[in-house]
């Protein structure tokens, strides 16, 4: 994991981790608010 250039395999990973983590807080947000409601 020392390469200097970043593949897009790499890029992908990183976004794909970055909308499963929107979609948990999304979700732990929804099921508060329900929670509220």
């Amino acid at each position: 994991m020392a390469t200097g250039k970043k593949s897009k395999r790499e890029r992908r990973i990183k976004v794909v981790v970055y909308i499963m983590i929107l979609a948990m807080v999304l979700s732990s947000l929804t099921m508060g608010l329900s929670m509220f409601i």
